[in-house]
């Protein structure tokens, strides 16, 4: 399912509208404008899983440069960046994001992913909300690209009380649960969704992309195992039922 059209919808939530970095449609004059305003961009596939083809891409003091994988290659010109670029990525959509500082724990990067789920009743409900530690030498924090799952707690201790946790992860909760009645405003039969969350150095929650297809399965590292037998019961709710022979 595209990013760019999910976040489309996304903005029509005056609400929402203000978690969302700048994603445009990738092309050259684009990359050159979104440089020029953020100086750092992710240029991601509209449609791709795990933090396949995430390529960084920053506008540095006399140069440019950007990193797929852990390979890391620097340009004098823009000129050079593009050419760069359109050999290194797969030609397919892309879309291009604002970039966003995220918060580190010992110094790596972490974002998080809000699982919000159609609860047995038929309402909205986010049911777990879990850290992603990316690997030091990568640019995405996904577990299948080597990132290591963290409980929530862990991470933000370093930058907010117990009491504030608290009071984030409610935020958190609540823009998950908006989040997906939005996404069901387009998408009718929408049961689940992961929200894959940038909390910025100024505490700020951002809005990286939105899964229809989330893995709970990461929730099993979690202490607290009734977390992910919540997600079971409430998927088991929902999914189609088998027909009797």
């Amino acid at each position: 399912m595209s990013k760019q059209a999910k976040t489309g919808v996304l903005l029509q939530s005056d609400s929402l509208k203000p978690y969302i970095p700048d994603t445009r449609t990738y092309s050259r004059d684009t990359l050159q404008a979104m440089l020029e305003q953020y100086r750092m961009l992710y240029v991601k596939p509209d449609a791709g899983m795990f933090g396949n083809g995430v390529i960084k891409v920053q506008k540095l003091d006399g140069g440019y440069r950007f990193q797929s994988g852990t390979r890391i290659r620097s340009y004098a010109s823009f000129e050079g960046l593009f050419a760069g670029l359109e050999k290194s990525r797969p030609k397919r959509r892309y879309v291009a994001q604002q970039g966003i500082d995220l918060l580190k724990h010992r110094r790596r990067r972490f974002d998080l992913r809000v699982m919000v789920q159609k609860n047995p009743s038929g309402k909205w409900e986010t049911t777990g909300i879990i850290g992603r530690l990316g690997h030091p030498s990568k640019i995405v924090t996904n577990y299948h690209s080597g990132g290591t799952i963290t409980p929530f707690e862990t991470l933000m201790a370093g930058h907010m009380d117990a009491a504030a946790q608290k009071g984030f992860k409610d935020q958190l909760r609540h823009i998950g649960v908006q989040t997906a009645e939005q996404l069901a405003t387009r998408y009718a039969g929408l049961k689940e969704i992961g929200l894959d969350v940038a909390v910025s150095t100024s505490l700020k929650p951002w809005i990286l992309e939105v899964n229809t297809m989330p893995d709970p399965y990461i929730f099993r590292k979690l202490k607290d195992q009734g977390v992910f037998r919540r997600m079971r019961r409430y998927a088991a709710a929902y999914a189609p039922k088998r027909k009797s022979r």
